[in-house]
């Protein structure tokens, strides 16, 4: 199985596969507007606008599993394009861990490690992929999108 495979839903409900993105480098992160790290829209959008050109996309999918979204995944998005100046495409609202957790994160945890195993701890861990679709690296919660900016460059590139 590769990250290629799945197919994931915009906040509209349109599917859409992730083979759209073969050779670039994707950050891939499970976002609430409610949370107190949501500060990190103003660095992942910076990250994004300044390496978009040279094949990196962020990929931000909203998540209520810790009770920190709203309720509906168009309003997440307009509060993040709203309020954080988002560009970088935004999806359905999913869940992160558990029996009913969208079948990307199920496939990315399952595939990396992080603080507490594989679980997701909290809202906006990241996960990196390089430009082959293979799952590089994954970042807590805490770590700031531009402390690992340098491990973003060496995918790039490749």
């Amino acid at each position: 199985m590769s990250i290629y495979d799945f197919t994931v839903k915009k906040p509209g409900g349109e599917e859409y596969p992730l083979s759209e993105y073969e050779g670039k480098a994707m950050l891939i992160v499970n976002t609430a507007t409610k949370c107190g790290l949501r500060g990190q829209f103003d660095s992942l959008e910076k990250l994004y606008k300044k390496y978009e050109d040279q094949g990196l996309v962020v990929l931000g999918f909203p998540s209520d599993q810790f009770g920190q979204e709203l309720d509906d995944a168009a309003e997440a998005e307009e509060a993040c394009r709203m309020s954080y100046g988002v560009t970088f495409p935004m999806h359905d609202i999913v869940k992160v861990n558990g029996k009913d957790a969208d079948p990307l994160f199920k496939y990315l945890t399952e595939n990396s490690k992080g603080f507490l195993g594989s679980n997701i701890k909290w809202n906006f861990t990241k996960f990196l992929i390089d430009k082959n679709g293979k799952l590089a690296a994954r970042f807590s919660p805490k770590d700031k999108p531009e402390s690992f900016e340098d491990e973003i460059q060496t995918f790039l590139t490749e």
